[in-house]
């Protein structure tokens, strides 16, 4: 295979991961098989680690089992590009959504971009929803436009959306 050839299949597949991240987010994380483990990346995390990140190790099996294939197993390089696509869409996401995102890691970076922040904020829009259902914007690298995705989830009802964080002033004393 030559370098180009190479270079196109490994960008090609982080794309179609895009489109693989979407199917698994919407309809196993949030369907009835995966939301065991998902419930919990939409509730207060408690330490570094949540259930849902056994996701993250579930997603790289076909990475590490497509390199050792075609690095060691002689598969050919075709395994060995797409399993490289696939780490490298999982080191993407992780530093959208790990990172930027959630700031599971601490950093000082400021989305300012308007793709950065529109993906940001579609983020921040899927986890006003504390369910399975009723949820919007399930992608990560491409998102639709806030606004269409604030109109579906008006549309969809409220069942399901958190509660906005109050802040209650404490009455003055009389004193």
């Amino acid at each position: 295979m030559t370098l180009l050839a190479g270079f196109l299949l490994f960008f090609a597949t982080v794309a179609v991961m895009e489109g693989v991240a979407y199917v698994a987010h919407r309809w196993v994380m949030h369907g009835r098989l995966g939301w065991w483990l998902h419930e919990s990346h939409h509730r207060e995390r408690s330490g570094m680690f949540e259930l849902n990140d056994f996701y993250a190790v579930i997603f790289a099996g076909p990475s590490i089992l497509l390199l050792a294939g075609g690095v060691r197993w002689g598969w050919g390089d075709w395994a060995t590009w797409t399993g490289a696509g696939i780490a490298a869409y999982g080191a993407i996401y992780f530093g959208f959504h790990d990172v930027i995102v959630h700031r599971r890691v601490a950093h000082r970076i400021v989305p300012r971009s308007t793709y950065f922040k529109r993906i940001v904020q579609a983020h921040r829009i899927h986890h006003a929803v504390e369910t399975r259902e009723g949820t919007v914007s399930f992608g990560f690298i491409y998102a639709p436009p806030v606004e269409q995705l604030k109109a579906a989830l008006a549309a969809s009802g409220r069942a399901g959306i958190r509660a906005p964080n109050r802040v209650i002033a404490s009455e003055p004393s009389e004193a």
